[in-house]
């Protein structure tokens, strides 16, 4: 069997100041740039005892990221609106316009979804670090605009701010041989990957500008006693987040009545980077479309889907996918504007499933304890429903974040996840 080809040096490094944008920054730059979308993504930490002083958070978050020439990076306002767009690099970012303290909250759910329905606008770097002191403790909510960091680099630029685990460079990538038999190979599984596989489900329709966001949790115990439900051997996280996904989807009614094919089908981001390249920020994963069975028994929903999520398949089908997208010229075109359409349509994916793992113990800022992670996912057009998973420590937590239309989806499918994930036992 052919190996997978190695990624193109333009997806795993950082741009230089003045640069085009990659086509996987560009293609989420424009969500917001045309007026469909806000694209702000975050990553909410919870931490238990005392928040730390503005003052000290700031020069933290100076010190440990001012070597990510990524964070200078601010799209270039003077690129022509039908022009392909631009990064212009920076000296460096001025910290009091991006690490900022909230009010004491008396709902984060409500403060969190408000924040993420505002857009990081243009004029400097597209990211800020928000301070929001709770009773008992406080969390750290980081937001970016999604063409500038994935949900990677946003676990490692909070676990970087945090006591004893400051990051260390990553390596880069050789170039990709041009002409070999296994790109032309990966090509052809990418194309033929992007057939319809997906169909309208209730929940699909426009999605308003407000954000609603709920979690539940569950501890790793609880992960890893469902992992090891599958009667051929322990499956992935993964696998066991998407059958629950599945589970509460079939529970809630929202799988939709039709007998005919195709049926549900999660659209799942699959990180690209190498073991050397974890800390390299900005937008490096593909999408994977994994097809949610719709069977009632909940171990027969993990053995499917543990089929399908094989570590090495998946990784074979992003990394293909990621060549294809990276191979795209650095021009608007009409048949790339029709196949983004195309790329948010229900017809290509019912929802986005996205997990995201630390691979740390336990982690301090000064004495105070982080006791969890929330990935917060910006919503694309007609998709009013994201969902993700993210461990750290001993903690899992499962997130929806919807428009305010759907907020209901909200409150209620992480609880059912979470049911469906403890419904999983050996």
């Amino acid at each position: 069997m052919t190996s997978a080809p190695p990624l193109t040096p333009a997806l795993l490094t950082e741009p230089a100041p003045t640069a085009d944008m990659p086509p996987l920054d560009a293609w989420l730059y424009r969500h917001q740039s045309s007026g469909a979308m806000c694209m702000t993504a975050g990553l909410l930490a919870w931490f238990t005892g005392s928040p730390p002083a503005l003052p000290e958070l700031r020069a933290l978050a100076e010190d440990r990221w001012k070597r990510h020439m990524r964070l200078t990076l601010t799209p270039a306002c003077e690129v022509a609106p039908d022009a392909w767009p631009r990064w212009a690099g920076e000296p460096g970012f001025a910290v009091d316009h991006h690490v900022l303290e909230e009010k004491p909250v008396t709902s984060l759910r409500i403060r969190v979804a408000q924040l993420l329905a505002q857009p990081l606008g243009p004029g400097r770097p597209p990211w800020q670090l928000h301070l929001l002191p709770t009773a008992g403790g406080f969390a750290l909510l980081l937001r970016t605009h999604h063409a500038l960091l994935d949900g990677k680099s946003m676990v490692s630029l909070v676990c970087g701010l945090l006591d004893g685990r400051p990051e260390r460079p990553g390596l880069l990538r050789r170039p990709l041989p041009e002409g070999t038999s296994s790109r032309r190979a990966a090509l052809a599984r990418a194309l033929a990957d992007a057939l319809p596989r997906a169909r309208p489900l209730p929940f699909h329709g426009p999605v308003d500008a407000r954000r609603a966001v709920g979690w539940s949790r569950v501890t790793r115990d609880e992960l890893g006693i469902a992992r090891d439900s599958l009667a051929s051997g322990r499956a992935s996280a993964n696998a066991v987040f998407l059958a629950a996904t599945a589970g509460a989807l079939r529970s809630a009614g929202l799988m939709g009545r039709l007998p005919l094919l195709p049926g549900v089908c999660a659209m799942v981001p699959v990180d690209v980077r190498a073991p050397g390249e974890a800390v390299v920020l900005g937008n490096h994963y593909a999408t994977v479309r994994v097809p949610l069975p719709a069977r009632r028994r909940p171990e027969q929903r993990l053995a499917a889907l543990d089929r399908f999520t094989r570590r090495a398949a998946l990784h074979r089908r992003a990394r293909a996918q990621a060549l294809l997208v990276s191979s795209r010229p650095h021009r608007p075109s009409a048949l790339g504007d029709a196949l983004g359409r195309y790329a948010d349509s229900p017809l290509y994916s019912s929802l986005l499933c996205s997990s995201v793992a630390t691979h740390l113990g336990p982690l301090t800022l000064n004495d105070a304890q982080l006791t969890g992670m929330s990935g917060l996912s910006p919503l694309s057009p007609g998709h009013p429903l994201a969902l993700t998973m993210t461990l750290h420590d001993t903690e899992v937590t499962v997130t929806a974040v919807t428009d305010h239309a759907h907020r209901d989806l909200a409150a209620r499918l992480p609880a059912l996840i979470r049911d469906e994930i403890r419904a999983l036992r050996p």
